[in-house]
């Protein structure tokens, strides 16, 4: 439930300060001179239990999965958080009859700052998850958006419309394997025919992943990533990049008799990936010496279909993404790129998938089926005796088989099936309270090295109880 409130501006604060103070006694309606604002968002008691320890909160990390070798991989990990629970704010007005502005803010407290820990005060920081605002001229079917959003390439539910989105409905907040998405600063471009057909374009922040044991041939080095600078954590690296992720996208809804049970949307990538290059006078590919910035090209294409087929009980869905260095697009977060002998960059082919199915079992009760897997391709070189890239068969990978042994595998593919339940256990004037568990087996595989194929799984269980007072 959401609601709507205005008071003048002049005590606007106020209004909004008195409102979260007194809820869920929110009856009254106040008014923002032209504007309509409205409160949203939930509080969250949840928790998890993991079959492998993975030392995360109610976000897994579905290619963190410790092996074998690793001591967390034989112990197993419970935990309860409130950090999920969400405060939204939409602002909306009329310049005139034909123009519409907003602006919408939702943040939860997922962050964590480098000083943050759960010693004693679980001091972590509110994390902006959107917060952007739109035009919408009507005449012109044309609508902007600037600021953070959902990337283009998430699935929507009604045309290419924000706040439209759909996530998988799971409790777990890394959502599920296969889903393809992203939330970052962009600039986006929609037109809309009779609310039929949709095309977009949007220019995206970008940003690089890299495999692990991603080296060049020896005496030749590249720098790809640097420490955080001003306003950045010094302790996390940031990739190299000049030139931001380009996407397209196309919907369409056709009507079947007076409804639109169908919704169809394609889209296409165009990434680059950047790097400099120090090549030694002395070097195994007989390179002459010197240094020199690198561009290499990648992108990919997806889809998605949704399927109300029986309007009001059971949706059907599915979504696919295929391309060349389109790692971090996917759920998994596996790799973007590996590097070259030389020390270029070169993206990594990877597939993704996701099919769910969700029962609408009565006007209390909501149950979903999730399956999905995202696969990388394999890409090395052989240098000598070097083995370099991504998935080279010649990687040392026995250590990842027995406890205390040394492993760094590179991964090939997850995969992933779960289910839960939704159910609202109370819905009136007061708010609402729901209530949902979720189930779901994670299975990980690495590329064969000498040794063996490393593989391990995790099981989860989650709870969640949500108040939403708005």
């Amino acid at each position: 439930m959401k609601k709507t409130f205005s008071t003048r501006s002049g005590a606007c604060v106020a209004a909004i300060v008195a409102l979260a103070g007194t809820a869920p006694a929110m009856a009254d309606d106040f008014d923002i001179g032209p504007a309509k604002v409205t409160l949203g968002g939930f509080l969250a008691t949840e928790g998890v239990y993991r079959s492998r320890t993975e030392q995360a909160d109610i976000g897994s990390s579905f290619s963190g999965i410790p092996f074998s070798n690793a001591a967390q991989a034989h112990t197993s990990e419970s935990r309860f958080t409130a950090r999920q629970s969400r405060l939204s704010l939409l602002a909306q007005g009329d310049a005139n009859s034909d123009t519409h502005l907003a602006m919408y803010g939702e943040f939860d407290f997922l962050g964590a700052a480098q000083s943050a820990n759960s010693n004693e005060s679980n001091s972590y920081n509110l994390r902006v998850r959107n917060l952007y605002g739109t035009v919408d001229w009507d005449s012109l079917g044309l609508e902007l958006l600037a600021g953070q959003s959902w990337s283009l390439v998430t699935l929507n539910t009604k045309g290419i419309t924000p706040r439209n989105e759909l996530p998988p409905a799971t409790i777990d907040a890394q959502y599920a394997v296969g889903f393809s998405w992203a939330r970052q600063p962009q600039i986006r471009v929609v037109k809309n025919w009779n609310h039929q057909f949709w095309l977009a374009l949007s220019v995206e922040s970008p940003q690089t992943t890299f495999a692990a044991n991603s080296s060049a041939a020896s005496g030749i080095s590249a720098l790809t990533f640097l420490p955080g600078g001003p306003l950045f954590d010094k302790n996390n690296n940031y990739s190299l990049n000049h030139i931001p992720d380009v996407i397209g996208k196309m919907a369409w809804e056709p009507k079947i008799g007076d409804k639109q049970p169908l919704h169809v949307e394609v889209f296409g990538l165009l990434r680059s990936y950047y790097d400099r290059v120090s090549v030694a006078g002395t070097n195994a590919l007989g390179l002459p010496a010197g240094k020199y910035n690198n561009d290499s090209q990648g992108g990919g294409v997806g889809g998605s279909i949704i399927w109300s087929a029986v309007p009001g009980v059971l949706d059907l869905q599915a979504t696919a993404m295929t391309g060349q260095g389109i790692g971090r697009y996917g759920t998994s977060q596996l790799p973007d790129v590996t590097l070259r002998p030389d020390g270029t960059l070169t993206p990594i082919h990877e597939d993704m998938l996701q099919a769910g199915v969700t029962l609408h079992a009565s006007p209390y009760l909501d149950l979903y089926v999730y399956g999905g897997q995202e696969e990388e391709g394999a890409h090395y070189f052989n240098v000598g005796t070097a083995h370099l890239g991504l998935g080279n068969p010649g990687y040392n990978v026995a250590g990842c088989f027995y406890e205390g042994g040394s492993c760094s595998p590179n991964l090939r593919a997850a995969s992933q099936i779960t289910g839960g339940f939704w159910w609202k256990l109370y819905n009136g004037k007061f708010g609402s309270f729901r209530y949902g568990m979720q189930y779901s087996y994670t299975h990980l595989t690495a590329f064969a090295g000498a040794g063996g194929k490393p593989q391990t799984d995790d099981s989860m269980i989650f709870t969640s109880l949500r108040y939403y007072p708005f």
